[in-house]
């Protein structure tokens, strides 16, 4: 049975090359390194991990190659990728909008009795932007999805074909971190579909890329406190799941309002922590049904406490 493993990041702990021999492959292992962006092609060192069975799909250069050679397809990128820019600013207004009203709430004293609902009310403002941001996105995605199909595009098909005709000789897929932007968009162009009978290995951007729901985070960053973003859609292989690397790193993990507020703001998903040395397995992979959390895994439950799952 194919197996989908989240590792924490590998900087700092490699765990991926014995995670990779302890599942006994014997076939060929597709990586996915797109999101390193130019240094795709450094990939000696995470090549060396599976015993020389691994074919890098290049996406970043199949990419580039495309872009290059078909000037509608690059415009269409480029007006896409500036869209969604615009709408990202116009989302960040939004949002910090309504994570004020949130504040607010929380901090008044005259509330009293009423303030469960309140509370619940103003966190339900914050979800509703989030779905049009996401809803607004998608509709950004499904224009470019139209201007770069196979049919519109005879370089963008000739490179989908070879990289389904790679993947189906593979037993699994190893999917490495980076920018998840340019990850999710490689991801997106060439229509990579992973085989449910893989085994697939992601870490960092790839965790991420693996989920229903791509969220960005970062508590220490220089400008200060921002909150959580939704950012795109991801593989959907592990629905119900929102990957969460780094996240000592870039989380307040001990403030436990703020951690409250982002588990109940994403209230249909698990929050899942991927620190160093983290390897969490789900037996299974194919979206659709919602994946158990393995015991063991590190998660951040309503009430904003870190915990770690339980054995059925």
């Amino acid at each position: 049975m194919s197996t989908t493993i989240l590792l924490g990041p590998q900087r700092f702990t490699t765990t991926v090359g014995a995670v990779v021999r302890g599942l006994d492959l014997g076939g060929r292992i597709a990586m996915v390194n797109s999101g390193w962006e130019e240094r795709e092609a450094d990939d000696a060192e995470l090549a060396g991990h599976f015993g020389g069975r691994g074919v890098n799909l290049a996406l970043h250069h199949r990419m580039t190659d495309v872009l290059a050679k078909d000037d509608t397809v690059a415009a269409a990128v480029r007006d896409f990728r500036e869209s969604v820019d615009e709408l990202r600013a116009f989302y960040g207004i939004r949002l910090q909008s309504a994570m004020d009203a949130v504040e607010a709430v929380a901090h008044r004293s005259s509330l009293h009795a009423v303030r469960p609902w309140a509370e619940e009310a103003a966190v339900e403002s914050v979800r509703d932007v989030d779905k049009w941001y996401a809803a607004a996105v998608a509709e950004l995605q499904a224009t470019l999805r139209a201007a770069t199909s196979p049919e519109t595009s005879g370089i963008i098909g000739w490179h989908r074909g070879e990289i389904g005709a790679v993947l189906d000789e593979c037993e699994g897929v190893a999917i490495a971190g980076g920018n998840v932007r340019a990850l999710l968009e490689t991801l997106r162009l060439f229509d990579v579909r992973l085989r449910p009978e893989q085994t697939v290995v992601a870490w960092s951007a790839g965790a991420m890329a693996l989920t229903d729901q791509v969220v960005l985070f970062h508590d220490f960053a220089p400008h200060g406190l921002t909150a959580a973003e939704v950012h795109d859609r991801g593989l959907a292989r592990l629905p119900g799941v929102i990957a969460l690397p780094h996240a000592k790193r870039r989380l307040r993990l001990d403030d436990r309002e703020r951690m409250s507020l982002l588990a109940r703001r994403f209230v249909e998903h698990r929050l899942l922590l991927l620190d160093d040395g983290a390897v969490v397995r789900f037996p299974g992979g194919s979206g659709g049904a919602l994946p158990e959390v393995p015991a063991g895994a590190r998660v951040v439950d309503r009430t904003g406490q870190v915990s770690v799952v339980e054995a059925a």
